[in-house]
């Protein structure tokens, strides 16, 4: 079977995240979820998403086609169910669609608009799958799963394999079975808690001395951890991002730097971010009560019913110096924060500025330059495809502001 990862009419609710990727690409635990279906099923997955970004998924059909949504997570139950569909057949959760497979498609983007964009029945034969699942709908979802996550993740990346040797600089707490340090990684003097979860540390990364970590962490290839920084669970640091502090249940997907003090919880930030020295975010309101977060698809407030979250922050977006951010502040993209005090709980993407002086628009070339100069850092290249994205992202924005 072709395996093809579908967008639907959650990645609405997903925004500011999936302004600039598919959902499939989100990280949770330590792959992302195109990652963990294409480890499954021993495959290079497609993905069929919004025509703007399409041109990042090139996409493939052929006549046996399996498609997952890629908001779902798997699990051992969900894939054999999946595993288990005929042809012209959908499986659905409640009402949710998670999976269908069908020959190919005739018009793809019009069969795309018609029925996944809508909460919609198929015109295929329905199935039933009633045992758990999880499901990305809003964005705190990806830190409140993390944990389960990081320990599905863990246990598909490593079974079978050994871990190169912690190092007797280190201190280890709990099972170290629980510890897995892949090929590259150094570990210098750190404590390392695996009492009540997994611990990986992917390939090239690298834990400076003083860190503290208490599992589930993942750290992924080529991350850092600055001296001295305390992680606790559950936390993903993803590739090539650069982390100090502290940081409690936070997910960061790559390329993104917080080296420095100050801390972050509940939280989500997405690619090519950069959170000044003492940046520092309220995950926990004064009375206790559930935290709002701005909904894009709806464009109000809407109740989480969540006790503990921080910032949701979109790709490529800044802040610097003792930036200050409340309890449920969702940024978009391309932001350029700064000054002191707190910024408002819903900050619209391309917005420049401060909470004293205001905010005005960040100029698209101003965004490009700095997104070049960024990516050169790290030996990746800014490309046509980013920047036509990152273009649609403007006009949406300027349309909806």
């Amino acid at each position: 079977m072709n395996v093809i990862l579908f967008d639907d009419w959650h990645r609405y609710h997903l925004l500011p995240l999936t302004f600039t990727r598919s959902a499939a690409d989100m990280r949770i635990g330590i792959l992302t979820i195109r990652e963990k279906w294409e480890k499954v099923f021993h495959c290079s997955a497609s993905i069929l998403t919004e025509e703007y970004l399409q041109a990042k998924y090139p996409l493939h059909f052929e006549n046996d086609n399996l498609f997952i949504s890629s908001s779902l997570l798997p699990n051992p139950a969900i894939i054999e169910a999946i595993s288990g569909l005929s042809l012209g057949t959908a499986l659905y959760h409640q009402n949710e669609l998670l999976a269908f497979r069908t020959t190919a498609l005739q018009d793809s983007r019009d069969f795309y608009q018609t029925h996944l964009l809508q909460k919609g029945m198929l015109p295929l034969e329905r199935c039933e799958y009633n045992d758990d699942c999880q499901i990305l709908i809003r964005p705190f979802h990806l830190f409140k799963y993390n944990e389960s996550a990081i320990a599905y993740d863990f246990k598909l990346l490593t079974a079978g394999r050994k871990s190169q040797p912690i190092g007797n600089s280190n201190v280890v707490i709990g099972d170290s079975q629980r510890i897995f340090v892949e090929e590259g990684a150094v570990v210098t003097n750190a404590t390392l808690n695996a009492q009540d979860g997994y611990i990986y540390i992917g390939k090239d990364a690298e834990i400076m001395e003083g860190c503290r970590i208490r599992g589930s962490v993942a750290l992924c290839e080529h991350a850092t951890l600055k001296m001295d920084a305390k992680i606790y669970g559950a936390t993903t640091i993803g590739p090539h991002s650069k982390v100090g502090g502290e940081l409690s249940n936070v997910i960061i997907f790559g390329y993104s730097n917080k080296a420095h003090d100050g801390f972050l919880g509940n939280s989500v930030i997405g690619e090519w971010c950069n959170l000044g020295a003492d940046t520092n975010s309220s995950n926990l309101k004064n009375n206790y009560s559930s935290v709002r977060l701005w909904n894009y698809a709806t464009c109000t407030m809407e109740e989480s019913d969540e006790q503990f979250c921080g910032v949701i922050m979109g790709d490529y977006s800044k802040c610097g110096i003792c930036t200050m951010f409340n309890t449920g502040t969702v940024v978009g993209v391309s932001t350029c924060l700064y000054g002191g005090g707190f910024h408002p709980k819903h900050i619209p993407s391309f917005s420049f500025g401060s909470p004293t002086d205001g905010y005005v628009p960040y100029q698209l070339d101003k965004v490009f330059t700095t997104a070049q100069i960024v990516a050169q850092r790290r030996h990746k290249i800014f490309d046509s495809i980013e920047q036509n994205i990152l273009k649609k992202v403007y006009e949406i924005t300027i349309q909806t502001s």
